[in-house]
């Protein structure tokens, strides 16, 4: 998985990521210290794999990862070249999930590029700078359609249909994400590589001091928007983020505890893309390693044996798998065996999130 964090300058941007991966991105209190995307690559916290290494002591320990790119700020303008321009709007393209920051919270000390905190403002910023930007690629992919269609192919039809679609769309301000499509339409995005389709997580940030209070005007404004796209938010100080993050395990949980705070913003970002994207996590442990492999919801069995190798899709046989909790109450995979809660799945078995799984394959 691979999130893009995006946002106007000064939001927070750059504050979240080194927060959430450490990475240490230079953070300063004027627009674009970030040039070139930073790309830091974070473990997703399982509990589950640390119960398994208890019980198998593996040689090795590998979770799943998330990727985190830091986007320099985008400003007014630049799907035109305004800023820092076109590059970082390619570099949003390469990701799987926008995580938008979007800042609630006032501070005078903090330079905001328009002068003063607006959330309405500042997420249609962003939002019409991608917007323009799909508009003029659409145009030249629609003429091209277009031209294939008046020149005999008829092909190109359904392409076309969809496009325009999309494009008219776009022009009421509308993000393609927003629309609906059925599934013959759903089978020509992998082309589109638009970037008002990617899903949006919104992180609104906030200012220590309101951590535990009610929601802020600020914070609803960017719940409404976040409820009519069925996008995922997530409200989080970046200033108390990065405090955690150079405390130590045991010191991060007394913080939290003080706090009031039943999770790290890292953890709550990390939840909320996996539901964002459909996705899950099957296991696989022994005494050489325990691991946790990230696939989508709905893959069946041969394709999650495809996530470790396609030699195992290619000749899979079946998949053993026992439940996570039904393998600790066991304490035991033989003892779970005994009890009838190892499974032998075939090649229609849709994956499960927490299938302790051993493949059965030849090639």
């Amino acid at each position: 998985m691979r999130l893009g964090i995006v946002g106007l300058p000064n939001v927070g941007k750059s504050t979240l990521f080194n927060a959430i991966t450490k990475a240490g991105a230079e953070c300063a209190n004027y627009p674009f210290c970030t040039i070139e995307p930073n790309v830091g690559v974070v473990a997703v916290p399982d509990h589950r794999l640390d119960v398994l290494a208890q019980m198998y002591n593996p040689a090795k320990y590998t979770p799943a990862i998330i990727e985190f790119v830091d986007i320099a700020g985008i400003v007014k303008g630049a799907s035109k070249g305004e800023g820092l321009g076109n590059k970082f709007l390619s570099n949003i393209r390469e990701v799987d999930s926008i995580v938008h920051v979007v800042r609630c919270f006032d501070d005078p000390n903090v330079i905001h590029i328009d002068g003063n905190a607006n959330p309405k403002r500042d997420m249609e910023t962003i939002d019409l700078e991608l917007i323009f930007a799909d508009m003029e690629w659409l145009d030249r992919r629609i003429d091209k359609a277009r031209k294939s269609i008046k020149n005999g192919d008829k092909k190109f039809q359904e392409e076309c249909t969809l496009l325009e679609k999309i494009y008219s769309s776009l022009e009421q301000g509308i993000p393609a994400r927003v629309l609906e499509y059925d599934d013959k339409e759903k089978l020509l995005f992998k082309d589109l590589f638009l970037l008002t389709l990617k899903p949006v997580l919104y992180v609104a940030n906030i200012s220590e001091d309101e951590i535990n209070k009610p929601d802020s005007e600020y914070i609803k404004t960017v719940r409404d928007v976040a409820n009519k796209e069925s996008a995922e938010l997530v409200v989080i100080s970046a200033k108390i983020e990065e405090e955690i993050a150079m405390l130590d395990t045991e010191e991060r949980v007394m913080f939290l505890e003080e706090l009031g705070l039943d999770s790290s913003g890292l953890d709550k970002i990390i939840r909320a893309g996996y539901h964002l994207l459909g996705l899950i996590s099957f296991l696989t442990a022994g005494p050489t390693e325990v691991r946790a492999w990230t696939i989508k919801s709905g893959t069946k069995a041969p394709g999650a044996a495809g996530k470790i190798h396609s030699d195992f899709e290619r000749g899979f046989i079946r998949a053993e798998i026992v439940a996570f909790d039904d393998l600790i109450s066991s304490k035991t995979y033989q003892a779970a065996k005994e009890k009838g809660l190892v499974r032998s799945e075939g090649k229609e078995y849709v994956m499960k999130d927490g299938d302790v799984t051993l493949f059965r394959f030849n090639v």
